[in-house]
């Protein structure tokens, strides 16, 4: 690859336009599109998943934890509302935050009947007098139709919505091995659906599946840029305890990512990626006491500087490989 010394013109006009960055950040999309730094309030509805309780399938997908399958019922978790005002409160205290997006993240968070839905949504905006812009709903495929798309728009068109979806896999094959449940055709017919509605797509996607450790990456970014995608979360794959993946693992290992070699598919992924796709995030990070495998024993901000430098020392940005 080239150094940042002997990058392109096309690659300088990106980082340019990316302000320094070798991709398109969703944190200063975020501020541009709000007037401020926005705060994402995770919260956890106490969904389920089909691909769990039979309707398509057990067990789950191979790459999940089992303990988080656990029935709400059996949990002690705190209200939605709790769960904003308390996410809330920590923001402003903690930093100055005076915008947020509530975010349902944890499971499928359109797994249950249109109405539960829309008074779970409701809890969760009105719990607090705030300046919440928004709502960001991650779910599956399967799990979205019309109906709670036309009450999405009907009762919260006001709001800013976005649905993410974990594509993970443009292959069926490696769909069926990890025991997803979905189909990529099921994938892409929700992101089309629900750009007709007028909402944002968030893309959810694994590099290093089984099968897939040495895919460039080249058949994603295609598939994305074909599709009305507006946002693109990368992960590389994590093997943790409690899951299908562990037990595969451990009677016979496969290869996972490095650093190294993960820096390596963002090389070739990303100067493919339509620079229009705000990447929210660059890779996942586990629970240490869950990780079996890979562990780069580094924090956070240490992977991201990383990744980052070494991204610009290559002389790689988003889109620059771009057919249009």
């Amino acid at each position: 690859m080239k150094s940042v010394s002997q990058a392109s013109p096309e690659a300088k006009a990106l980082w340019d336009r990316f302000h320094g960055k070798p991709y398109r950040g969703y944190g200063r999309y975020l501020r541009e599109r709000f007037g401020a730094k926005v705060f994402k309030v995770v919260v956890d509805a106490g969904f389920t998943c089909p691909n769990r309780d039979g309707s398509a399938g057990y067990g789950g997908c191979a790459y999940c934890n089992v303990e988080s399958f656990t029935p709400r019922h059996t949990r002690s978790l705190p209200t939605v509302r709790e769960q904003v005002v308390e996410g809330i409160e920590r923001s402003r205290r903690s930093y100055g935050a005076r915008r947020f997006m509530i975010y349902f993240q944890p499971n499928t968070n359109t797994y249950a009947p249109v109405g539960d839905l829309e008074r779970i949504y409701r809890e969760a905006v009105e719990s607090v007098d705030a300046d919440i812009v928004g709502l960001t709903i991650g779910t599956r495929p399967d799990c979205i139709d019309r109906e709670k798309l036309s009450m999405l728009k009907r009762a919260f068109g006001d709001l800013y919505v976005s649905i993410e979806y974990g594509m993970e896999s443009v292959n069926d094959d490696t769909l069926s091995c990890i025991n997803r449940g979905t189909t990529h055709a099921q994938f892409e017919a929700a992101v089309k659906m629900t750009a007709d509605f007028g909402f944002d797509v968030c893309a959810h996607t694994i590099f290093g599946l089984p099968g897939e450790f040495d895919d460039d990456g080249a058949a994603v970014a295609e598939t994305l840029n074909r599709l009305p995608i507006a946002f693109v979360k990368l992960h590389h794959l994590h093997v943790v305890r409690g899951s299908i993946l562990a037990k595969r693992y451990r009677e016979k290992p496969f290869p996972l990512h490095s650093l190294e070699s993960y820096i390596d598919t963002l090389s070739c992924f990303l100067p493919r990626l339509d620079p229009s796709i705000v990447v929210q995030r660059l890779f996942g990070i586990a629970d240490f006491d869950d990780l079996i495998a890979p562990n780069w024993d580094l924090p956070k901000t240490a992977i991201q500087y990383r990744i980052e430098s070494a991204l610009l020392d290559r002389g790689v940005a988003q889109g620059m490989e771009f057919d249009r």
